[in-house]
């Protein structure tokens, strides 16, 4: 009794599968590396300083230019919303949290 009409259905293929990333990173030297960085949570306009020279004013222009104006105000929104972007927010809300929290509540 034949299930499949064709003969490799069934082969063992011989290579690794390749993981496959949503947004995969740009090389540095591409432009669209400013918009990935940007829409990146982990990455603070200070790194994308120091890496391509370019401030937050000009990040920003970039993202107006690039990118649809319905995702340009989605993006505005999130980065004004979380402080993760801005290296010295991200360090003063983690310093805020972490001295509202006490060794003696978890133990």
């Amino acid at each position: 009794m034949i299930f499949f009409k064709y003969k490799g259905f069934m082969k063992k293929k011989g290579h690794t599968p390749i993981t496959r990333v949503k947004n995969p990173e740009p090389p540095i030297d591409d432009p669209d590396w400013i918009v990935w960085a940007a829409w990146a949570d982990r990455i603070t306009f200070e790194e994308i300083e120091k890496k391509t020279g370019k401030t937050e004013g000009e990040v920003i222009k970039i993202m107006r230019r690039s990118i649809k104006p319905v995702s340009f105000r989605l993006w505005r929104k999130r980065v004004n919303q979380k402080s993760i972007k801005h290296k010295k927010k991200f360090e003063y809300s983690r310093k805020e949290i972490t001295s509202k929290i006490k060794k003696n509540d978890y133990l």
